[in-house]
């Protein structure tokens, strides 16, 4: 398991950084790759409340809880952390739905052209793993 947990703090930066989704204002013209970082700095252009809530759903909460749960298999924290570690997942699980939620309402609007690719199923399958994980330490400490 702390293996595992040990991968994903490399696999969540890869999933930032790959294309979540291409999209483009009608299929004629080239469409262009989103990730979680181009998104990201198209916002804090835009809206940076908004900016601020997206890094913190899609950048610290996973990568937060990573780490914590690093600690807990090292026993560099205590397990009594795990609860607040769960809470920080389940936000992380927030942003999935969030970009899943932007790709429905896309397709929806006819004029815009949107493919999901293969970041998004690597960042979803981050915080899945990450909420194994922390489910699994959860069991394993219980036991201590």
């Amino acid at each position: 398991m702390k293996y595992v947990n040990l991968c994903l703090l490399v696999l969540f930066p890869l999933s930032w950084f790959a294309p979540l989704m291409r999209a483009a204002l009608l299929p004629l013209f080239g469409m262009d790759e989103i990730s979680v970082v181009t998104g990201l700095q198209s916002l804090w252009g835009s809206d940076a409340a908004l900016a601020l809530l997206v890094t913190f759903l899609a950048v610290f909460a996973p990568f937060a809880k990573t780490v914590g749960l690093a600690l807990i298999h090292y026993d560099l924290l205590k397990p009594a952390a795990l609860p607040v570690l769960a809470v920080l997942g389940k936000l992380a699980m927030a942003d999935v739905f969030l970009l899943s939620l932007y790709v429905v309402l896309a397709k929806g609007a006819g004029m815009v052209t949107v493919e999901t690719a293969w970041g998004l199923w690597l960042f979803t399958g981050c915080i899945l793993t990450s909420l194994w994980v922390s489910w699994r330490t959860e069991r394993a400490t219980a036991g201590d």
